[in-house]
């Protein structure tokens, strides 16, 4: 399809006039990643789009417009199942279980009734919405659909990203996948990181690329190479921001619109709202995501951290997967679901101890908050060093050395009010593209 067809396509994509066809493929089980993608997808089908969105996470309240093709009950969601270590040899581990778990997912996808019933009805549509992370198989149904791709990330690009988008990698600046560093690394880092980013893009490209075609293959007679697919995704929409990670040298088709998932906040459940309004010296939030359980932390590290918050006026609220925490320290509330966006919106949230991952890093930088970083896997290293570069928080690896006052002018910079990602789109519905494909962008003050 020309690329003036695909600009009337973007331009329809998010006007509420012309109505479109819209399929979104969404293969891989991460309870975050579709987090991340959920407030996109709504707000398409508010606008009158025609929406099917295939995923292991359908709606549980119906949504006008939004139509499910359910995967769910057909492998384990990823939700609570990381330790809490990292090292060389466990992002190996986590690497092979990526690649395995890729062409896992291609399988179920396409053993799927409902989705096979898509090209032998031969629905047609508008738009295919894919999330590419660690699977292309999306790629090929898009091809066999006849529909122009439009990717979505939850996270910083994929190694293998770089080739397919023409994009230059360059470890003088650019941090890879589960490794520390921001964007001045050491020496050390950029060897560390040269070496992880070719492992990274060869594991994919001779095992999962190459799995996912001959899987394609039992299905379709007409796919063309995942690597050609890959090169003619129409345009990237990549979950990043150059608030948090620096600027990026990125082709026009690739756009950064990290923060549009943080939503207006709701009312907190009163427990949790009285617990921080009645704190003398405020609150610090502790959670480590829905990917990690703080349960699985260590003892001694565990210890630490009890040992750190007992021993400070603040109150905590600690996402804890268990009934009660070792020595019930009075001054902690816990709970295995707590509503992070509301809570890092109160004013008396001084702090949030984190992984580092995309979601609560973005949702307390727009709000203000101080973070706290102890990152493990994936994206979350090169979070945490981007967090400290920007004096948007510290990443501490000994959580004996950390004191919290709440007045210490370290942590009130003075970039950080409340409004750090404000000149971003903060919400699906800010989310706009022109028909010159650059992000509509109502800019307020940065600096306050």
């Amino acid at each position: 399809m020309k690329f003036n067809s695909i600009i009337v396509l973007f331009s329809a994509l998010f006007s509420e006039v012309l109505s479109l066809n819209i399929l979104g493929v969404f293969p891989y089980q991460g309870k975050s990643h579709f987090f991340v993608f959920a407030p996109y997808l709504k707000e398409i089908a508010r606008r009158g789009h025609n929406l099917t969105v295939i995923s292991y996470f359908p709606l549980k309240e119906p949504v006008d417009n939004y139509h499910d093709i359910s995967l769910a009950g057909k492998t384990k969601i990823l939700e609570d199942v990381f330790p809490i270590y990292r090292s060389y040899w466990s992002i190996i581990q986590i690497s092979f279980f990526l690649t395995n778990s890729g062409q896992e997912n291609c399988i179920t996808l396409l053993e799927d009734e409902n989705v096979q019933n898509l090209w032998k009805t031969k629905q047609k549509f508008d738009l295919v919405l894919v999330e590419l992370f660690n699977s292309d198989c999306a790629l090929g149904l898009a091809h066999k659909l006849g529909a122009p791709v439009v990717g979505l990330t939850s996270h910083v690009l994929m190694p293998w990203h770089y080739e397919d988008y023409g994009i230059h990698y360059n470890p003088s600046y650019v941090p890879v996948l589960f490794l520390e560093g921001g964007t001045k690394p050491t020496l050390y880092q950029r060897i560390e990181r040269s070496i992880f980013h070719l492992y990274f893009v060869y594991l994919h490209k001779l095992t999962c690329r190459r799995n996912n075609q001959k899987t394609l293959a039992q299905y379709f007679d007409d796919v063309p190479p995942l690597d050609d697919l890959a090169k003619n995704v129409n345009m990237l929409l990549l979950y990043t921001n150059y608030v948090l990670s620096g600027p990026g040298l990125y082709p026009p088709n690739v756009r950064e619109v990290g923060g549009y998932h943080v939503t207006k906040p709701k009312e907190l459940p009163q427990d949790l709202k009285k617990f921080i309004e009645e704190s003398e010296h405020g609150v610090i939030y502790i959670s480590f995501g829905s990917m990690l359980r703080a349960t699985s932390t260590p003892r001694d590290k565990l210890e630490a951290i009890i040992d750190a918050v007992s021993e400070i006026p603040q109150r905590i609220i600690w996402k804890w997967e268990e009934k009660t925490l070792p020595g019930n320290p009075k001054n902690i509330f816990i709970s295995n679901w707590l509503p992070q966006n509301e809570i890092l919106a109160h004013p008396k949230v001084l702090a949030f101890y984190s992984h580092c991952g995309m979601l609560g890093t973005t949702e307390a930088i727009h709000y203000g908050v101080p973070i706290i970083a102890m990152p493990v896997f994936g994206d979350q290293p090169s979070n945490a060093a981007a967090v400290e570069e920007s004096d948007s928080g510290r990443e501490r690896k000994n959580c004996r050395k950390f004191g919290m006052t709440g007045h210490n002018p370290q942590w009130t910079p003075p970039f950080i009010g409340r409004s750090m990602l404000r000149a971003l789109p903060t919400t699906p519905s800010e989310l706009q593209l022109t028909p010159y494909l650059y992000i509509n962008i109502e800019c307020g003050i940065l600096w306050q």
